[in-house]
């Protein structure tokens, strides 16, 4: 803290540092979100910061009241911090949704817009096992750590598994009908285990699958997102139908594992996009190896696998489909699963971190092919 004797800070000053705060859900400055309700700067260098919280029951309350007064005991001159929190009114919250959703206040798939900028990649396999799951969240993490802004829906609501991987223990925020999702690791997440107690079976059929899948795409205030990640439930069923409807332009990334058997069931989920029109952005190959203290390698699930999809594909739909990678097994990977630290992250020199890096890396410079898609243009007459 500066001594006493110096000048206090104008209030501008302070808004200004406030104005580099981002609120922890949202991720956006504060002064951008209505959320500074007052600055009083006192004579003997004191400052008292008012502010709206969203809801009465935010859970970041403490990590906000943090950064405001981290930030704004930076300037010369404050000699102490005060933080009053206060709540939007109703009125407040909904010019806060309509400013969120880009002006317009009724509900939409943002990733679904005309122009939008998101890749988005649904993280497929023909069965179970394979992991999947694994997989989509360390290629968010990575993504993440080359700086973009991702997110990840975990559509396998029967099997959910991607908030103990990403370390997520808390349930989003609600800003009336507008959820704001948890971020771990820099990436946004969402999932239904957040909002069923303790290990509880989650037991819908069809139609309450695609309005969970739904509302995970329109309620949840994603903001701009430069990937967005749907680790899907195996197979080809009513979550993988309703992915191609709400997302049209999204890709397909099939994971299996080197056995013939797995990449016969893996090649049934790639295939699904002949009919649903999407494009297969390539086939990750999964447990491939395990390597051993003598630099050998055992294939414990045997080998091509992957090969064996990313040509079956090519054939079948006509565009490349490339083996984007092959992972080997890693009891790091494991381990980083079940302590929601990603390997590429814990353990970030193993083989199975460098192999997923690469992965991340090369999608992350693909850009979209146009081979299957319609460009809307109409011959001369």
């Amino acid at each position: 803290m500066t001594p006493p004797s110096a000048t206090p800070p104008s209030t501008d000053a302070v808004r200004v540092a406030l104005a580099t705060v981002d609120d922890p859900e949202i991720r956006r400055p504060v002064t951008e979100l209505g959320m500074v309700k007052d600055v009083v700067v006192h004579p003997d260098g004191s400052v008292d910061v008012a502010l709206f919280l969203t809801v009465a029951g935010c859970p970041m309350k403490e990590t906000l009241t943090a950064a405001v007064t981290a930030a704004v005991s930076a300037l010369d001159g404050v000699t102490g911090v005060q933080v009053e929190l206060d709540v939007m009114s109703a009125e407040q919250r909904e010019q806060l949704r309509t400013m969120l959703r880009g002006g317009v206040p009724e509900k939409e798939v943002p990733f679904a817009r005309a122009g939008s900028r998101t890749r988005v990649f649904a993280v497929a396999s023909g069965k179970g096992g394979v992991g999947k799951s694994s997989v989509t969240v360390n290629l968010a993490a990575a993504m993440a750590q080359q700086g973009l802004a991702v997110g990840v829906v975990d559509a396998d609501v029967h099997g959910f598994s991607v908030p103990r991987m990403l370390g997520v223990g808390r349930t989003p925020t609600r800003v009336d009908d507008m959820i704001l999702p948890p971020v771990a690791l820099g990436v946004k997440v969402i999932s239904i285990g957040m909002f069923v107690p303790g290990n509880q079976a989650v037991v819908w059929r069809g139609p309450m699958l695609h309005r969970a899948l739904q509302q995970f795409l329109v309620d949840v205030f994603w903001g701009e997102l430069d990937v967005l990640l749907l680790d899907l439930p195996p197979g080809t069923g009513d979550i993988a139908i309703s992915v191609a409807q709400l997302l049209p332009g999204s890709e397909l990334l099939v994971v299996t594992t080197p056995q013939q058997a797995a990449a016969e069931v893996a090649e049934r989920a790639g295939s699904i996009a002949a009919q649903t029109r999407q494009h297969v952005a390539g086939v990750i190959e999964n447990m491939s190896w395990l390597e051993l203290p003598d630099g050998s390698r055992m294939e414990v699930f045997g080998s091509g696998g992957g090969r064996t999809v990313s040509e079956s594909l090519t054939r079948a739909l006509g565009h490349d489909v490339p083996l984007l990678g092959q992972v080997p097994l890693d009891t790091a990977v494991r381990e980083g699963g079940d302590s929601g630290v990603p390997v590429v992250l814990g353990a970030p020199d193993s083989p199975a971190a460098t192999a997923l890096r690469g992965i991340a890396r090369g999608l992350s410079r693909r850009r979209q092919s146009l081979v299957g898609r319609q460009l809307g243009l109409s011959p001369a007459v």
